[in-house]
């Protein structure tokens, strides 16, 4: 990815540097290349064959080139290129371990993945589940209840919502479900079939899905515990209750089974402690509840029970109860503010028990106009499947974009070694004395991440609206005690070219943890602004030294050429 152009101020930005290492040359040699590529953008790996790469590859004039060095064309080619960007391109691709079990990953999930709109009246659609594809999710949901002519339907059960056919959801999965990335698609299902409608679903997922789905267990999984993503490449898993030994006993001799298939795994029976619902939101909350106690125990099908290998779910006990009680390949789902309390409660305990087992997050039932929970502080305990809503805008997305694009965008990001250890962490505590091990820093004091914003160039700006009064927002995601926030000021009427240099300083304690995000905004008054673009990447993804940083819409799309340009320093 090239930049198009730059205006005057990046132009003089970048002119200032090139002077100051071309010491009144048309054209830097590859010593004084190299000479700024360590010094400058801390590249010290960098040898003199980088230089002449660079060279080769972004300088046009022949003569120069034949010569071994760079103009300033050249120059700005290569600091607007890929490599001159903030995020670190080494990690646009799988370059992770892919070997560890499924507990060890941040794994990219949807809430409610059919929705389109809102929870009530908003349509279900197959296209929900195309573009969550394709933005590298990895867990899925469907709801699923007993439809006509004997075909299941996907829906928001007890609202207006929209229904669409669960086979053509099956479908849609696998078409699109290995495009953007091999690793493994889960499947969680919200089931609230008859046991007849189960076996036809049954039918649907084996037919559809032919030998993507994972109907057994792996050989070559350990034993005892989970196997990898690179074992799971290329495969689906069903996520649903699974029938115990003892209930399939009591099935073959005849006996009546008590197992619901709803127990501990419906979504609409957690609890909710708003009492700031809208009334609609109300009555439609209790119209949930007063079908649901009507609904008759459901076992689960057998043939469905077998399709689910390695996630099946059960309720959430407590974490000791887990401990003593719970298979590696069994999972629970837990509502965001229980959740929240366990997390406040017993930071440590929730972080070693989503080493062993995964935990799924979900948002809480008054979110009917499906916002979101901010997803970091349910990955500060290492949750694997923090469900969000994708089809809402705004901050949550923005961080769950940014942890996601790591790793060549693949869905699954592997947890950093903190939240790995054996060690006790608890991210809700202020102070902590691990070495962050992943980052090669050789101190357990606080990381000082120091961003200079330079500058920006081709803000948009509203269709036949005035230019726009831009300021810079440096924002940290990561544990309480390392989030934080700093501003500039505002540059008056000026989208082309706004210049701030502002430097900022943020103390980081558990950086391998934390999402930088840089977000432009117009100051509207005093106290107001509003959102014109954002970038959000990992810290551990931070490129030092003088970078561009590119800029995306609201709804995660390139505002290309808009974009940032800042000095990025760390130690």
């Amino acid at each position: 990815m090239m930049k198009s152009w730059s205006p005057a101020s990046r132009r003089e930005d970048l002119q200032k540097l090139f002077q100051g290492y071309a010491s009144g040359r048309p054209a830097l040699p590859a010593r004084a290349l190299l000479r700024f590529l360590h010094q400058e953008q801390m590249e010290l790996e960098a040898t003199e064959e980088t230089a002449e790469r660079l060279i080769g590859t972004y300088e046009v004039e022949e003569a120069a080139r034949g010569s071994g060095s760079m103009t300033f064309d050249g120059f700005l080619r290569y600091m607007e290129s890929r490599e001159g960007c903030v995020f670190n391109r080494a990690h646009a691709c799988v370059y992770q371990d892919m070997e560890q079990p499924l507990s060890s990953y941040f794994i990219s999930s949807s809430h409610n993945t059919y929705l389109t709109g809102d929870q009530l009246v908003g349509e279900s659609h197959l296209d929900a589940y195309v573009y969550a594809l394709r933005k590298g999710c990895r867990c899925l949901e469907i709801d699923c209840w007993d439809g006509p002519d004997m075909e299941p339907v996907v829906y928001h059960g007890y609202t207006l919502t929209t229904k669409i056919r669960f086979r053509d959801v099956v479908a849609t999965v696998e078409q699109h479900a290995f495009q953007t990335s091999a690793y493994p698609v889960i499947l969680s299902l919200e089931n609230h079939c008859s046991e007849e409608q189960q076996e036809v679903m049954a039918q649907h997922l084996i037919s559809i899905l032919g030998n993507k789905l994972l109907s057994a267990p792996l050989p070559q999984a350990a034993a005892g515990g989970l196997p990898s993503p690179n074992d799971l490449k290329y495969k689906v898993l069903i996520k649903n209750k699974k029938l115990k030994p003892q209930i399939r006993a009591e099935e073959a001799a005849g006996t009546e089974a008590e197992e619901s298939v709803n127990e501990g795994e419906d979504e609409d029976e957690e609890e909710d402690d708003d009492a700031d619902h809208d009334k609609t939101t109300a009555k439609c909350c209790l119209l949930k509840k007063s079908e649901s106690k009507k609904r008759r125990k459901v076992q689960v099908a057998p043939v469905l029970s077998d399709l689910v290998i390695y996630t099946s779910s059960v309720k959430f006990v407590s974490f000791s109860h887990a401990k003593q009680h719970q298979s590696h390949c069994e999972n629970s789902s837990v509502a965001e503010k229980k959740a929240r309390r366990l997390l406040r409660a017993s930071g440590a305990d929730f972080v070693q028990h989503n080493q062993r087992f995964l935990s799924r997050i979900y948002p809480a039932g008054s979110r009917t106009s499906s916002s979101n929970y901010n997803p970091q502080e349910f990955w500060n305990v290492g949750a694997q499947l923090v469900a969000l809503n994708f089809q809402s805008l705004g901050l949550p997305m923005d961080l769950n974009h940014g942890r996601f694009q790591d790793n060549g965008g693949c869905g699954y990001v592997l947890k950093p070694p903190v939240l790995r250890s054996s060690r006790s962490f608890d991210p809700g505590c202020s102070k902590h004395s691990h070495k962050p091990t992943n980052l090669l820093l050789k101190t357990t004091c606080p990381l000082c991440l120091c961003p200079k914003v330079i500058s920006a160039s081709n803000l948009p700006v509203p269709r036949g609206g005035k230019a726009l009064d831009p300021l810079v927002r440096v924002e940290i995601h990561g544990t309480a005690s390392d989030s934080q926030r700093r501003s500039t000021h505002a540059v008056k009427s000026n989208s082309l070219s706004p210049h701030w240099d502002v430097n900022m300083d943020f103390s980081l304690r558990v950086p391998e943890l934390s999402l930088v995000r840089f977000c432009v905004r117009d100051q509207t008054g005093l106290f107001s602004s509003d959102f014109v673009g954002q970038y959000t990447l990992p810290f551990s993804s931070l490129k030092k030294g003088y970078r561009w940083v590119p800029l995306l819409s609201r709804d995660g799309c390139s505002l290309d050429p808009a974009s940032l340009f800042v000095f990025v320093w760390h130690s």
